[in-house]
């Protein structure tokens, strides 16, 4: 899961990156309004962690924008300003949540969750596709009532497949999701083919049905 952090206080930035980063999110960093609208104009996140006080313009402008765009991208709002006309403001803007600093960060982890969970997931930490069993919080994978073991982006890639199910998916797309900025500095994206490789053989194994399947010369695609 990928969650882009729109920042100025470079510590307290740090630390939410380095909490999440525990819990697998994929965080990349914005401080300024200016290098924010440029990551919301050319990716898209599962969350974004947004600071409304920016040194060169208002976290709310961003919010418009994402609206505009009709972005699905979670926002949750983080401010020192704790006004209720600022909250009821972003969350009438389409802001999904709204944290007031300071904040815990086992706080703020529980709402990127929750939403992430409530857009793709119909809300449950559970997701059942036919024999397969996915535990979004222990992070387990069932096939046939049978554990099998993931690596990091497998499991990673394997939510990001059923979250966009009938969906094609870009080799770019799934490159820039699993490695965020640096997919750019890479040669090629022959490391994705590998994780998917890998992934479909260790689902194919347990007796998974082929629901992820290869769209030739465009990406790939989970079919359910």
């Amino acid at each position: 899961m990928k969650v882009l952090i729109i920042e100025d206080e470079r510590d307290l930035a740090k630390s939410i990156s380095e909490y999440l980063s525990e819990e697998n999110y994929l965080c990349e960093f914005a401080s300024t309004f200016c290098q924010a609208m440029d990551k919301i104009n050319t990716y898209e996140y599962d969350c974004i962690v947004l600071d409304i006080m920016l040194p060169d313009g208002n976290g709310l402008d961003i919010l418009e924008e994402l609206k505009k765009q009709n972005k699905q991208d979670g926002v949750i709002i983080v401010s020192a300003k704790n006004g209720l006309d600022d909250r009821v403001k972003g969350l009438q803007m389409g802001a999904d949540d709204y944290l007031t600093k300071p904040f815990h960060l086992s706080e703020l982890m529980a709402r990127v969750f929750s939403i992430i969970r409530r857009k793709q997931f119909d809300n449950s930490n559970k997701i059942q596709n036919n024999e397969l069993q996915i535990d979004l919080l222990s992070k387990t994978v069932t096939i046939n009532n049978q554990a099998i073991v993931l690596t990091k982006k497998e499991f990673d890639l394997l939510i990001y497949f059923i979250g966009n199910k009938n969906k094609v998916i870009s080799k770019s797309t799934l490159a820039e999701h699993l490695s965020g900025d640096f997919a750019d500095m890479l040669d090629n994206h022959d490391f994705v083919y590998a994780h998917v490789k890998n992934l479909k053989k260790k689902l194919y194994d347990a007796g998974c049905d082929h629901y992820l399947k290869t769209v030739y010369g465009t990406g790939y695609k989970w079919v359910n």
